[in-house]
């Protein structure tokens, strides 16, 4: 591993890497040369995962399955063998760990045991849908897969319509229909949206509209139900808070905590009107009370 990265005394080292989500030639340098030399490969499939090593010549490397069903039976092995000083990469079927796949439990009690984790950073469904959409990537939030069943899903859906953030889903194609469908109802037929499908892949689609127009799309052509699917939902806009100050309310407020001329510039200052004016109303109020 490069000699930059900081190690801790205790253990081996957890190498969370980053793997194709399509194109095996997304792979980077870095965890190309990490799975080259790990001591083992714990991996969301195996049998996945050794067509990327046959595609990068890595030869009879040592694989080991962690998924979700087994993820908590293996940790112990796993934790025993980073004592013992392995090099461990942990990989999923594509993209990056962790990311709505499996490994949390594992980095997170490696951590807890002050063992080394490092990330090998790379690709991302998630990411790449976002930098394609054509929505909003300042501000995002990643929901990753909706409850399957209808009214949790709607009811999950109605918590955030009304976020102003740009929205991430993962959907399989047996549910896409109901959800973009449930999307255009809940947020509103007019909400931006993106359909990403099979990114990196040979059929790559980005299919951009409203959400009803999306909805029409997958209703009227079955092969835009077909492969991995990212959704990227446009965040619901504010509009505009207008509220009108009542002046003589505040010159009123003000006044009886600010002396006349530091009343009548704050006046000023929320309300854009003029402060001499301001002023002279505030000796004027003043002298009515002396009365």
């Amino acid at each position: 591993m490069t000699a930059s990265e900081t190690r801790t005394a205790q253990g081996g080292a957890l190498y969370v890497v980053a793997t194709p989500i399509g194109n095996l030639e997304d792979i980077t340098i870095r965890a190309a040369q990490t799975l080259a030399q790990a001591s083992v490969i714990a991996a969301e499939d195996t049998r996945h995962t050794r067509i990327l090593l046959d595609h990068l010549g890595i030869a009879r490397p040592r694989l080991m399955a962690l998924h979700e069903h087994n993820e908590t039976r293996q940790i112990p092995s796993v934790l025993r063998m980073l004592h013992e000083g392995a090099q461990v990469a942990l990989v999923s079927d594509a993209g990056t760990p962790l990311i709505s796949d499996p490994g949390y439990r594992l980095v997170s009690t490696a951590r807890e045991q002050g063992l080394n984790v490092f990330t090998i950073p790379g690709p991302s469904a998630v990411t790449a849908a976002l930098s394609v959409s054509g929505l909003p990537t300042d501000r995002f939030v990643f929901e990753g897969f909706l409850p399957g069943r209808a009214t949790a899903r709607r009811a999950r859906l109605e918590t955030l319509s009304h976020d102003t953030r740009t929205l991430v889903l993962f959907e399989s194609p047996r549910r896409i229909r109901d959800t973009i469908d449930d999307v255009s109802m809940i947020f509103g037929a007019d909400r931006p949206l993106a359909l990403c499908r099979e990114l990196t892949k040979r059929f790559e689609s980005v299919r951009r509209g409203s959400a009803a127009q999306v909805a029409a799309i997958l209703h009227s052509e079955p092969d835009e139900c077909r492969g991995e699917m990212v959704v990227v939902v446009g965040g619901v806009e504010k509009a505009p808070v207008s509220a009108e100050i009542d002046e003589a309310l505040l010159l009123d407020q003000l006044a009886d905590v600010l002396p006349p001329r530091v009343a009548s510039e704050v006046a000023a200052r929320l309300t854009g009107g003029r402060k001499n004016a301001y002023y002279k109303r505030i000796l004027q109020r003043a002298g009515t009370h002396r009365q």
